[in-house]
């Protein structure tokens, strides 16, 4: 239990540093407070151009990377077996994306976790990765829509998760999944509406 609630501690700390939190404040500009209200890479783009939605997406990404490699390397120099280091992980996926949609750095109203989810998925293991970076590609160029290929990404890792890791790190993901829906509604929402940014409309915008 000790070392679950120091993952769960790292994971939430890392994921309190916010890529738009840093750029908006060399750029001197409310991320969150404009464009579609949300402090994460696509609004940065929306505002500011895709090579500082990129610089945001690598910070929230390999903060996610990190946080877990770091635990990966507490628990193997204790000699945890590989289930439990496996929920582990799974846990500290979970907060590094708790604490970048709640930081406390943001008085708990931070992005929606995507990117810092394909930087779970990176570290967690390269056969999950590649699925499901894979299908969030396809299915966001498909539609042209972000939000949908986010989706797909999200059900294709709790399909993964329980084919290689079993029941434990699969309900973790499902309650990650309940989390992506829950934060995407209004994303939900504009597109039936047609109000929804799309992908390409992003790329647009020069820096």
């Amino acid at each position: 239990m000790y070392y679950y609630l120091i993952s769960c501690l790292i994971g939430y700390i890392f994921g309190c540093i916010h890529g738009s939190q840093i750029v908006g404040k060399i750029k001197k500009r409310d991320i969150k407070g404009e464009g579609v209200k949300n402090a994460g890479a696509s609004n940065t783009t929306i505002l500011l151009g895709w090579k500082y939605g990129i610089v945001v997406a690598l910070i929230d990404i390999f903060k996610a990377t990190l946080a877990i490699l770091l635990v990966l390397f507490i628990l193997n120099e204790a000699g945890m077996s590989a289930e439990r280091i496996s929920l582990s992980i799974y846990l500290t996926a979970l907060c590094v994306i708790i604490g970048h949609n709640y930081p406390i750095t943001m008085k708990f109203s931070g992005g929606k976790g995507t990117a810092s989810l394909v930087g779970a998925l990176i570290a967690i293991d390269w056969r999950v990765a590649l699925i499901g970076i894979a299908i969030l590609l396809f299915f966001t160029f498909a539609t042209d829509y972000l939000v949908i290929g986010v989706l797909f990404m999200y059900l294709s890792f709790l399909i993964t998760t329980y084919y290689f890791f079993g029941n434990g790190p699969a309900l973790v993901v499902i309650f990650l999944t309940l989390l992506c829906i829950y934060k995407h509604m209004e994303n939900y929402r504009r597109i039936l509406l047609k109000e929804e940014t799309r992908l390409s409309s992003m790329f647009k915008k020069s820096a």
